[in-house]
Formats: structure tokens, C-alpha cells, sequence
């Protein structure tokens, strides 16, 4: 006897009978219990064409339950999760808030519920698949626009429809395979871009303004608001990893930076090992930093008292818990650093080296690897963004052993301060270089002009303008250490939170 092939759950949204009359919104909130102010799915209406010849188009839109879930993959505690049908689902006992799995969805499926603070999404309505219902926006759907079954089943709807007639799928080059498929959507509601923002944010039944953390779609009219494609009503929403990400970024670069800086010092004889700067100062700073970036990322969660689960149910493929891993490691490393002289064993110290620079150099770098499970995050797709947060680690350590050693090894104050200034240089070209250059894709364009010319311009500058003064600090005196500091502080926040603007629905 064969064995039981589960069902692979699929859907299909056939625009060209869609209302628009938000029914599948309600069901889903009356039957999911989903709280104001967010939704797993909800009707996108875009204006298409001009007066008098125009009309209004809708796209649904939710989680596309993709075969390849990004989703699940940074989920540090295996909270979102693909089960044997396909469907990806998601557990609120072992969510701690992260906010990974947000970052990471091509398609801005996912939100923080604000009564349990736990992501959530459509889930299909699994619990009513389990028992042989149909979902609840399938129900209500009056003109049976909302159609799932298993696509693995000939005589299914679903599987007749994806391969017989033309259908579509949002975001084809994330490569996530998504199991929600459009038939007849117009491209204007499919590209979160394609459609132009009304004049003062006036859409239909809302205002919606793009501030500092809020998301909204479509584009800036660069005539006016008689753009063939105009967005009528959406659903902002704000970014996932506020300024906490951003300052951890900024700590964890002068936590890696300091031993980064002065061990291979030591290593090259520059340094004397038994100078108080190598001995205490480094690493002591390294560790306040270390701790104080745990402490942000903590902090960051929606669930801080839960923490401990992404040990203790840690999902290898989550660069989050690879992270977490390498922090600890380095901690032991600068703890061992420290206690060298309560141990007796004056050679620990210089023994710490091999394993120290290579886990001070990924403490550095991972969030590269981090940052890159974003997929639809196009601004952080930069294979050169590894180089990006070593230079950056190099600048902050520098600049804080500069300003130590003025009191603890002044013989290598010059020597610190170039190495910072080449370092900020560096980086400074590296920034401006990839800002400056035409780029392929929209979404990066849409992402670089808020971080260069848009709502976080701000930050952007002040921190190219004070990493390249920084560069003079070989000639002017150790004060302008400090300038490169605050200078990668507020670049970071920039290259954060520009990294999270870009509409993704």
C-alpha cells in the first residue's frame, strides 16, 4: 500500500471577480480574533487610468505561504514554521518578539500583535483546514473570488487554474515560491511602486503619512495627481527594528573594534603586552560595549523575559542565533582576557589571541549575514556589506583606544589615530561610491534616496561629515577621535532604517 501523500494547501485570488468589499478582512479578524490597527489580510485598491475613463482595481493581500519561507528561516526559536501541508504556520508560545521574520517577509505579511505581542499572520486558517472547513475569507467571499484546495489534486479548482490559465505570483524574483497565486491582478497593485501616492496622503477613508517609522506604498507623483495608476487605500504600517537595532549596530562595532584594534597590535610588538591598554583597557571597554549591545538586543524583543529560548530553542538557519552564539563566545574570551591574573597564568592572555581575533572579527560581521536574510530588504543585499562593518569596527575601535590611550599608552596614540583616520577614509569612499552610483533596481533606488535625500538625510550627512573630519585627527590632536564615533552613530541609524522604508505590499 502506498503511503499517504499529505496535501500541498494553495490559493488563488481571481482579481477579475474581486469587489473589494474587505468581507475576507472581517471574517479573518472575527475568526482569528486579529486586534484593531493590524490585519492578516486586507484589499489593496488602486485608481487606474484617468478621468473620465477610469476605474478601480483591488489586489488581497496576505501571506503567500511561501515554499521557501524566508520567514521561517530567520525565526531564531523555530516560532514560524512550515508543517507537512505546506502551510506555513506559526506558534506564540516560543515567539520572542524578534521582529527577524518581519524583516525578512518579501511581501510585509507579518505583524506584532499588539495584546500578545507575537508575530502572526494568515495561517490559511488551519485550525479550519484540520477539521475539513474551508478558511474564513474563502466563506464569506461573495463572488468566490478566494478559492483553495490542493494544488497536488487533479480534480481540485485550484490545481486546474495554475495549470491551465494565466496566473501570478507577487515579488517572482525573491525566489520564495509563493503558494498564493493572482489570477487577472493588475501589475499597479502587485508592485507595491507601480502606483502613485495621493496629494497629502489623502486616501480613501485614511490619511497616511510617511514619518520617521512609518510605511507606505506606492511612489511620489513626480507631476501631479493625475498619474495613470494612483493607490486609493492601503495599509501603512511601521518598520520592524527601530533605533535599538540601530545603536546595537554602533555598540557591537566598539565591542569587536577594540580587541580588533589592539590585539594584533600586541601580536606586531607595537603594543607592549604588559601595558595597562592591552591588559585592562581593551578589553574592559570591549566587554561595557558587549554588554551593552545585549542588552539593547534584549531589549528589542516584543518578549524580553523569553530570551533564553534562542539558546535554548535555537534554529541553526537563524543568523540571529548564530549571532547570539558568537557574542557569547566572545565574551568568554574577553572574561578569560580578564581574570588572567586570578588564574595565575601569564601567558592565557596572549594564548586568547588565535580564537579572539577571528570571534571579534564575526562579532563584527554577522550581522551582514543577518541583514542579507532580509531578501526584499534591498539595500541591505551588498555583498561588500561584511567589508562595510569590519571598517566600521576598525573606526570605532580605534577611535576609543585613541581616547584611552592618551592616559593609559600615549607611545601609540599617533599610531591609533592613523589607523582610525585610514579606516574612516575608507569607509567614507566606500559609502559614497555605492550611494552615488545609478542602481538597478527600484526598490534600492527608493531606499537610497530616503537614506541620501529623504526623511533620514539628516543622519546621513552628519555622519560623512564627521567620519571625514575624522580623517584629519592625525594632524589636529586626539580630541577628534570622538567625531568618527558619533559620526558612524548616526550614519547606522541611516542605513537601518532606510533599509526597512521601501514598500514592500
Amino acid at each position: 500500500m502506498l503511503p499517504r501523500v499529505p496535501p500541498r494547501w494553495t490559493k488563488v485570488i481571481d482579481q477579475t471577480r474581486c469587489i473589494g468589499c474587505h468581507a475576507c478582512t472581517t471574517a479573518c479578524k472575527s475568526e482569528n480574533h486579529v486586534p484593531l490597527s493590524v490585519t492578516r489580510t486586507y484589499v489593496k485598491a488602486v485608481e487606474i487610468g484617468r478621468f473620465p475613463q477610469a476605474r478601480r482595481v483591488f489586489q488581497v493581500t496576505r501571506c503567500n505561504q511561501c515554499a521557501s519561507a524566508p520567514c521561517v528561516t530567520a525565526c531564531p526559536t523555530s516560532a514560524m514554521f512550515k508543517r507537512p501541508d505546506g502551510i506555513v504556520d506559526f506558534d506564540t508560545r516560543s515567539c520572542v518578539g524578534c521582529k527577524a521574520c518581519i524583516a525578512a517577509c518579501p511581501y510585509d505579511a507579518i505583524f506584532i500583535n499588539p495584546e500578545n505581542r507575537t508575530a502572526e499572520k494568515c495561517n490559511f486558517c488551519a485550525h479550519r483546514i484540520d477539521m475539513g472547513l474551508e478558511p474564513a475569507c474563502v466563506v464569506v467571499c461573495p463572488t468566490g473570488a478566494l478559492i483553495v484546495g490542493d494544488v497536488g489534486d487533479p480534480s481540485s479548482s485550484v490545481g486546474a487554474i495554475i495549470s491551465r490559465e494565466p496566473v501570478t505570483v507577487r515579488r517572482p524574483e525573491m525566489e520564495t515560491q509563493p503558494q498564493v497565486f493572482y489570477k487577472g491582478a493588475h501589475p499597479a497593485t502587485l508592485d507595491p511602486l507601480a502606483a502613485g501616492r495621493p496629494a497629502g496622503g489623502l486616501f480613501m477613508w485614511s490619511e497616511q503619512q510617511p514619518g520617521p517609522q512609518m510605511v507606505v506604498s506606492g511612489h511620489v507623483p513626480l507631476t501631479n495627481n493625475s498619474a495613470a495608476a494612483l493607490l486609493a487605500y492601503d495599509v501603512p504600517h511601521r518598520v520592524p527594528w527601530d533605533w535599538r537595532v540601530s545603536l546595537y549596530t554602533w555598540t557591537k562595532s566598539i565591542a569587536a573594534g577594540t580587541y580588533l584594534v589592539a590585539a594584533p597590535l600586541v601580536l606586531v610588538g607595537a603594543l607592549d603586552s604588559g601595558n595597562s591598554l592591552w591588559q585592562w583597557g581593551a578589553p574592559i571597554s570591549a566587554l561595557l560595549f558587549l554588554v551593552l549591545t545585549g542588552a539593547l538586543l534584549i531589549a528589542d524583543l516584543e518578549h524580553p523575559e523569553r530570551f533564553y529560548l534562542i539558546f535554548t530553542r535555537a534554529q541553526w538557519g537563524s543568523w540571529l542565533v548564530r549571532g547570539a552564539f558568537l557574542i557569547t563566545g566572545y565574551a568568554a574570551i574577553l572574561t578569560l582576557h580578564l581574570a588572567a591574573p586570578l588564574i595565575g597564568s601569564a601567558q592565557l592572555r596572549q594564548a586568547l589571541i588565535a580564537p579572539g581575533i577571528p570571534l571579534a572579527l564575526m562579532t563584527a560581521v554577522y550581522t551582514a549575514y543577518l541583514f542579507n536574510q532580509a531578501r526584499a530588504r534591498a539595500l541591505w543585499q551588498n555583498t561588500l556589506l561584511p567589508a562595510h562593518l569590519a571598517m566600521q569596527a576598525l573606526v570605532a575601535g580605534a577611535a576609543v583606544l585613541a581616547l584611552a590611550s592618551v592616559w593609559l599608552a600615549p607611545a601609540v596614540v599617533l599610531l591609533l589615530l592613523r589607523i582610525m583616520a585610514g579606516a574612516a577614509g575608507l569607509h567614507v569612499l566606500l559609502i559614497w561610491g555605492e550611494a552615488m552610483v545609478r542602481h538597478q533596481t527600484a526598490h534600492r533606488r527608493f531606499a537610497t534616496r530616503e537614506m541620501v535625500a529623504g526623511r533620514y538625510a539628516a543622519y546621513f550627512w552628519a555622519g560623512m561629515a564627521a567620519m571625514t573630519v575624522g580623517v584629519l585627527a592625525p594632524w589636529l590632536g586626539v580630541a577628534l577621535a570622538a567625531l568618527p564615533l558619533l559620526g558612524l552613530m548616526a550614519y547606522e541609524h541611516a542605513y537601518v532604517q532606510a533599509g526597512q522604508v521601501t514598500p514592500l505590499a
